[in-house]
């Protein structure tokens, strides 16, 4: 698969991930023009700094002046200067705290502003001070974070969902879908309460912005498909989908995806999130850990006349931490003074050796690909044990085959969500929208959530590092660099968490 965009082609490497345009223009363009339209700055600082420089950037009490993102990625920059770089982004309908004065240039016609924790924006196709524009409105609900997936999500089915942009007729989806569609709302309700996720999709009142026959506007830099009365056609098949709400209407339930398409859910697979999750370990803890890998693997406890007797059953992939000693047989001491037959378990043993970054209470990343697992450590001490999914060729050739690069890396950037596409011309190709919590380590190689399978402990990914969404978004909050709350996304190519991959 390829990187599209920022990072350059790689050839069946990771994840491909779609990058829209910025909402700026071009920074090789951008001088800086002095005279009225710059005012004072309304900051006081030891010294005087240039307006608009990094030293300008620094955090702000908030004086009641926001701004609104109304573009897929509004670009957060260093300073405003020819040689800025970018710190991260905001996501559509982020509302944030700004400062002035703005500056304007040849880079900014609409003025750059300050924004915390630092950092500049800059006003136009990517921000706005009119908190009222209908796409900061439409996308106002904000990523969801700490807590498994950030949105709820959907798979496309087959046939496969329109994408309408105001709310249909009953008379105009019969048309458009060439099939009756009464009663389906009824049938996405029922399978909905089946799944036990009622909650996740709600459904309830239309929004107030799609009154009155309201077309939805796209953010700046999401792909414009061609439009036809109500719709712009069909998804792809291989679509997965983020739903920022849903809601009912003409009978059945649509939800609202982040990029501001409506879609009938009774066309989608509603996704159940994976309850499976690794463990935290306390400073008293560590490795190893067992995680049972049969469904229905027995618990034992040692009676008074020292024989093992059944105690409970464990589930599939349970987490059970381990003193390290083995009974005769194959039989594991728990840490709680039960034990556990090897057999069953998938054990995550102990380091008897460390790689040369692992001091103090530096923070890295452990991926073993043959254990199909990742250790969060704080230098030699593990903090965290999960079971991933890397390549699904295994220790392959990540340049010709779907193996996960191995070697020692670190995280560059970090994004709530991020939308990744295959290769179109491969059977396995897939479009999936707003993929949680995604930090990439090299190229297009990155840990993330996953929402489209349940299958952590065993290989499967196109290259990527999958992790369940609970430990996804544990190790999101958890790593360097750190996305501030109203970000999206984060860049940082020197001080990022080191990822370190091996067999």
């Amino acid at each position: 698969m390829r990187v599209l965009a920022l990072i350059s082609c790689l050839a069946l490497a990771g994840c491909a991930r779609a990058e829209p345009p910025g909402a700026e223009l071009t920074p090789h363009s951008v001088t800086i023009t002095a005279g009225a339209s710059v005012e004072e700055p309304r900051v006081t600082a030891p010294h005087a700094v240039t307006l608009g420089s990094i030293e300008d950037n620094l955090p702000f009490a908030p004086t009641g002046e926001r701004a609104a993102s109304i573009a897929w990625r509004t670009w957060i920059y260093t300073d405003v200067g020819r040689e800025r770089t970018r710190y991260g982004y905001l996501r559509a309908g982020a509302v944030v705290d700004v400062r002035g004065p703005p500056i304007r240039n040849d880079g900014c016609e609409g003025g750059w502003y300050r924004v915390n924790p630092r950092g500049f924006v800059c006003l136009g196709l990517g921000a706005t001070l009119e908190l009222t524009n209908p796409v900061a409105i439409a996308s106002a609900k904000r990523a969801i974070r700490g807590d498994r997936l950030p949105y709820s999500y959907a798979l496309s089915a087959d046939p496969a969902p329109l994408l309408y942009f105001r709310l249909p007729t009953a008379k105009e989806m019969r048309e458009s879908e060439q099939t009756d569609v009464a009663g389906r709302g009824a049938i996405i309700k029922e399978k909905l309460k089946n799944l036990g996720i009622e909650s996740l999709f709600a459904g309830g009142e239309p929004p107030p912005f799609l009154a009155g026959g309201a077309k939805l506007k796209k953010p700046h830099g999401v792909k414009q498909p061609l439009r036809f009365a109500y719709h712009a056609g069909q998804a792809s098949v291989d679509s997965g989908f983020a739903i920022s709400q849903t809601f009912d209407w003409e009978g059945r339930r649509f939800g609202l995806t982040t990029e501001l398409d409506i879609i009938a859910l009774d066309r989608t697979k509603p996704v159940v999130p994976s309850s499976f999750h690794g463990i935290a370990l306390g400073e008293d803890e560590g490795l190893p850990v067992g995680f049972s890998m049969p469904r229905y693997a027995q618990r034992y406890a040692e009676h008074a006349d020292h024989h093992m007797y059944p105690s409970a059953t464990l589930t599939y992939r349970q987490a059970v931490t381990l003193t390290g000693k083995k009974r005769a047989g194959g039989i594991l001491e728990a840490r709680d003074g039960s034990f556990v037959p090897e057999s069953a378990m998938r054990v995550i043993p102990a380091r008897t050796s460390f790689p040369s970054f692992a001091t103090g209470d530096r923070k890295w990343v452990d991926v073993s690909i043959k254990e199909q697992s990742l250790v969060a450590y704080l230098g030699q001490r593990p903090v965290y044990v999960t079971l991933v999914s890397t390549g699904r060729d295994g220790l392959m050739d990540p340049e010709t085959t779907n193996s996960t690069v191995r070697g020692t890396f670190m995280i560059y950037q970090k994004d709530v969500s991020s939308t990744m596409d295959g290769d179109e011309d491969r059977a396995d190709s897939f479009n999936l929208h707003d993929v949680p919590f995604v930090q990439y380590f090299h190229k297009g190689y990155a840990l993330h959530g996953t929402y489209w399978h349940d299958e952590f402990g065993h290989v499967r990914s196109h290259g990527c590092v999958n992790l369940a969404p609970a430990d996804a978004a544990w190790l999101f909050e958890w790593t360097d660099p750190e996305v501030p709350q109203s970000w999206h996304g984060v860049i940082n190519k020197e001080r990022g968490t080191v990822v370190y991959v091996h067999p």
